[in-house]
């Protein structure tokens, strides 16, 4: 407003002055809450709340949640290594022969061997394709007439086709390794001398997608009978849209669902929680606690990082005791693991809980509940209050699932298997941008689930690609983990 506007206002009377105040405290407000929210964004990093490492850009990194080792950098002493060793087998011997004198230049062919020094090369042959011409004999029974045929190999199906080695490379390349179809199709091309289309790539990934689903089918229905499973789920691009990828998995199965939900639509489509009667690990997404057929508990990882938050932001001294106190909790459970217990003393679960209560009662005190103004109109639903309140009200309504760890050994302290396994969709789209097609998403997750199974497993997943091609799948461990 201009001086000559403020001094009509003024003219206009006590009701004016009192109108334009009002209005400019109420803007003031608006302001200040809108900053408040802004400078809480800002302070955001993947240290302190659930954003990726890769929004917290080339900012220097001070501080970390993780305590530091007591063991010296570099090399383990129970490090077994990997360094190469003499092979008492070798695939080719070369004679370097002295035919003559290097001083004076006498012949030497003649002259006995007095030593022979050894070195020894670890290299690959040449690769290139092979050609496998399948010859099936055709005769005629001289007694009935009827004509016999042999029968063809499982990878020979038409009259000329790939074999289920190269197919097994251009799976692991693009869905193991992450490569692009066309720089997959260039290093076939440089590497083998196998000049393949990108067409040809996309029918081989849906062979192997139609031939995955039973097994896929089979690792779902393992999860389902687990004790202990991870959920989480991620956003993802498809054909240009905001998708979900949800992920059900434990330390040896990893199931992948994608769908253009994230809440209970999709949880209900993917067809573990549902039916689920284990104990489910996720962060809180309000969707979760509806299946209340079976025991949920929280990520504290985070816990952690919140409380980092309120530390930074708020300055609030409950929160780094309280992170104190769940990372000291952890340290005592990891210690009674390796004694061979199987619980914390009574007396150790009493102190820690009463610990516990007592730093909530201080925050809660610290944070009392915020009141709307008088003459604000009535809104539905619970009046908004800070964010240290929220935390606390979590902490406290939740008790039970965030210290689930301390009381019964099989519940992980935090999520990190599942967010684990979603790490390598992520950097998928790092690579790719996006999924062009919903069937090109659901294809890579079926694949993807397979080939995180495999390494769980310890087994090759080139090897498995092969072998399933081939027709003759290598077998999982399905049985329920206890």
């Amino acid at each position: 407003m201009s001086r000559e506007e403020i001094r009509a206002v003024y003219q206009q009377g006590e009701d004016a002055v009192m109108g334009l105040v009002e209005g400019l405290l109420e803007r003031l407000e608006q302001l200040e809450a809108r900053v408040e929210v802004l400078e809480t964004q800002a302070s955001q990093t993947s240290r302190n709340s659930s954003k990726p490492p890769s929004s917290d850009g080339f900012v220097k990194r001070t501080k970390s949640l993780r305590v530091k080792s007591d063991n010296p950098s570099g090399g383990q002493p129970e490090h077994p290594g990997s360094t190469l060793e003499w092979s008492e087998e070798v695939d080719h011997v070369i004679d370097h022969r002295v035919s003559e004198c290097q001083e004076c230049g006498a012949h030497l062919e003649a002259e006995p061997i007095t030593q022979q020094l050894l070195r020894q090369v670890y290299d690959i042959p040449p690769l290139k394709l092979e050609v496998t011409e399948h010859c099936v004999e055709v005769k005629c029974c001289p007694h009935c007439g009827e004509q016999n045929e042999g029968e063809f190999p499982s990878e020979a199906t038409t009259v000329v086709q790939y074999g289920p080695r190269l197919k097994g490379v251009m799976v692991y390349l693009m869905e193991g390794q992450l490569l692009p179809s066309q720089r997959t199709c260039e290093l076939l091309d440089e590497v083998l001398g196998a000049k393949v289309s990108e067409g040809t790539l996309y029918n081989v990934r849906e062979q192997c997608f139609e031939q995955l689903e039973p097994i896929t089918h089979q690792i779902q229905s393992a999860i389902l009978e687990a004790e202990v499973v991870h959920f989480d789920e991620t956003g993802m691009r498809v054909n240009g849209k905001l998708w979900w990828l949800h992920v059900a998995c434990t330390s040896g199965l990893t199931y992948y669902f994608v769908h253009h939900k994230r809440g209970q639509q999709a949880m209900d489509e993917m067809g573990i929680l549902p039916e689920f009667e284990g104990k489910a690990i996720h962060d809180g997404w309000k969707s979760y606690p509806g299946y209340d057929h079976c025991e949920h508990y929280l990520c504290n990882a985070h816990h952690l990082r919140e409380l980092q938050l309120m530390v930074e932001r708020y300055e609030q001294p409950w929160a780094f005791q309280m992170s104190l106190l769940l990372v000291t909790i952890l340290r005592q459970v990891q210690t009674a693991k390796a004694d061979g217990d199987t619980s914390l003393t009574d007396e150790q679960l009493q102190a820690f809980e009463a610990r516990y209560q007592m730093l909530l009662e201080q925050g809660l005190a610290a944070n009392p509940p915020l009141a709307p103004p008088p003459d604000a109109p009535k809104k539905r639903g619970r009046p908004k209050q800070s964010p240290p309140r929220n935390l606390l009200l979590r902490l406290q309504s939740q008790q039970a699932s965030v210290l689930g760890f301390m009381h019964e050994f099989a519940i992980p302290f935090d999520n990190n298997q599942a967010e684990r396994d979603i790490r390598m969709m992520k950097l998928k789209q790092k690579v790719s941008g996006c999924f062009r097609s919903e069937a090109g998403a659901h294809r890579f997750s079926r694949i993807r689930g397979y080939l995180s199974t495999l390494r769980k497993q310890g087994q090759r997943a080139l090897e498995a690609l092969i072998a399933l091609f081939s027709g003759n799948p290598k077998p999982l461990i399905l049985q329920p983990e206890q």
